[in-house]
């Protein structure tokens, strides 16, 4: 569908909306648009320059449009990526299309979906679909949903559908079944919070191996139970996943090595004013679920069925999140030095607010939060050749994958001034998450002050510095913000990998660093811009430079290049 297409839909739905009394139209537009510039002071690990692709001028845009009357609501969402998609997204997206549309009847006990939509069974280990625009995903199902409420505390979801992959869908076909019983309704608790939740999915994708040793249908089980009572709450889900066969590297689908996968998830804490804890354990085995088995491994995320964030503190300062981890959900059995069915770990959290008045709290208090999370690789037997096979223990440890001690302190010194700082430690196993080598033990500070000068002006300044034994060293960075008021802000931030001596030339000096960049990768990575917002429009205009690696979101990441140019972003709802 053409983009005059979509501007016609708009119209018919504005005429709609002003001939019906009681209808609302509603919807929204985005769009993030770059020019990729040459950046010859910008070098790789092979000291080569980065440059812009053949297509230097690059937008995602999204246009979507809804409408509701009464029990009905329909939407659409047509999407442009001209010439080519922003890089790091799935080459998929390209062009101008619809990419979905739905329409919905919805009453207090039943829920249908005709279209494209979007469902979660239990924490998503087994299925969800969701979209990130950040991460390019996009993996809603093209099909329909039944939601039914007999009563209030009972609820079945069914759903049957393909999941999209670019402006199409995946050659296979998906089912799911998902009941809830909120049990204290039944029992009649009044402080007592308790559900069991049952879950069904089925993946079926004809193989086009000559004599597949697996079933087309890979169909996954799950069971949760969730405990809240007063100020402490538990919650556990167990998911399993039929055997079906491995893939280890993209499209390459291993007859011989035919496994089920598993995961385990235990959540449970106490909250109560002023103070806090959490702790969440997770086992993964062989868990990957993707609507075709032979994108499992893409760094795209693309046809991915379930959700499997990484569960470790989720970072705000750029240096901190160089050493990111991802969930190791996937089998590898590359040599004995590289061998993994999973992971197994966790994390836990610490929140306390020190009291005012107190010695340590002062006037204003102080906010205190510490986070702890480690991940290992499954312990058990592996085999790497004559056949591949595994088996694993358990609660067996193998490889440690990823440690991170973290200590946030947030003082409020009066009704102008607030500090944070930031300190972490952290252990990355670069081999076995990354599949390169290498192991880093990096110990990171972040410190920064903000200072109001009235209720919508004010200015934000942080300091940030990196040690690492290994991979590119010591950075250094730093970030000033200013809000001069409600509407408009600026930002000025730099990262500088000072400590990187991959080829550094031992002659090299400050002086002529722009006439002869290729005697360094200390590279810079600036970046200036300002954003404008009235009413529920923002306008956002940057030019610098992309640091190089992942992007996370939630514990999801995708992987960005270098890149070095101008972009702008443009968002609005009406």
């Amino acid at each position: 569908m053409k983009l005059y297409q979509i501007f016609f839909l708009i119209v018919s739905f504005t005429v709609l909306s002003q001939e019906k009394e009681k209808a609302i139209f509603f919807g929204g537009f985005e769009s993030n648009s770059q020019w990729y510039l040459n950046d010859t002071g910008l070098l790789d690990e092979n000291k080569n320059p980065t440059s812009h692709p053949d297509n230097p001028l690059r937008s995602n845009s999204f246009l979507f449009l809804n409408y509701k009357y009464k029990n009905w609501s329909a939407g659409i969402q047509g999407e442009a990526y001209e010439k080519q998609a922003l890089y790091g997204l799935n080459p998929k997206y390209v062009g101008t299309n619809v990419a979905t549309y739905f329409v919905q009847y919805k009453t207090e006990k039943i829920d249908l979906t005709a279209g494209y939509f979007y469902e979660q069974f239990g924490s998503g280990l087994l299925f969800r679909s969701w979209e990130d625009r950040a991460l390019g995903i996009n993996n809603s199902l093209r099909g329909g949903r039944a939601i039914f409420k007999p009563t209030k505390y009972l609820t079945f979801k069914s759903i049957y559908g393909q999941q999209r992959t670019g402006f199409d869908v995946a050659n296979s076909k998906i089912y799911g079944l998902d009941t809830e019983i909120i049990l204290s309704d039944i029992l009649k608790y009044n402080t007592t919070n308790l559900s069991l939740g049952l879950t069904y999915v089925g993946r079926d994708e004809k193989s086009n191996l000559e004599n597949p040793k697996f079933n087309s249908l890979t169909s996954g089980y799950a069971g949760r139970l969730s405990l809240a009572h007063n100020s402490f709450y538990i919650s556990t889900e167990f998911d399993y996943k039929s055997k079906d066969a491995v893939v280890q590297v993209v499209d390459q689908i291993d007859n011989n090595l035919i496994k089920p996968g598993n995961a385990l998830l235990l959540n449970l804490g106490y909250s109560k004013k002023g103070f806090g804890i959490d702790g969440t354990f997770r086992r993964l085995e062989n868990m990957s679920f993707f609507s075709e088995r032979g994108a499992k491994g893409n760094s795209y995320n693309d046809r991915i069925m379930n959700f499997i964030p990484s569960l470790t503190k989720q970072n705000h300062y750029n240096l901190a999140n160089i050493y990111v981890y991802q969930a190791q959900p996937n089998v590898i059995l590359a040599d004995k030095d590289l061998v993994k069915a999973g992971e197994i770990g966790g994390q836990l959290d610490l929140f306390y607010d020190v009291k005012k008045g107190s010695t340590l709290g002062g006037k204003n208090g102080m906010k205190l939060a510490f986070n702890f999370s480690n991940w290992n690789a499954l312990g058990g037997t592996f085999y790497i050749s004559n056949p591949q096979d595994y088996k694993t223990d358990f609660l067996g440890l193998g490889k440690r994958y990823f440690t991170d001690y973290n200590l946030e302190v947030t003082k409020k010194w009066n009704s102008k001034w607030q500090s944070i700082f930031s300190y972490s430690n952290q252990y990355y196993n670069k081999k076995m998450i990354q599949e390169t080598y290498g192991e880093v033990n990096a110990n990171i500070v972040a410190a920064e002050a903000t200072y109001k000068f009235n209720a919508t002006k004010s200015i934000r300044v942080v300091g940030e510095h990196l040690w690492a034994d290994h991979d590119k060293k010591n950075w250094a960075g730093g970030t000033v913000e200013m809000n001069l008021n409600s509407k408009l802000s600026f930002y000025i931030s730099d990262l500088y990998n000072y400590g990187n001596e991959i080829n550094f030339n031992p002659n090299f000096s400050l002086s002529n660093i722009f006439n002869n960049p290729l005697d360094c990768l200390r590279n810079h990575y600036y970046n200036i811009g300002g954003a404008y917002r009235k009413n529920s429009t923002r306008i956002a205009l940057n030019y610098g430079r992309q640091r190089g690696g992942l992007v996370c979101v939630g514990g999801v990441c995708r992987v960005v290049p270098e890149s070095s140019g101008l972009s702008l972003s443009l968002n609005t709802s009406f």
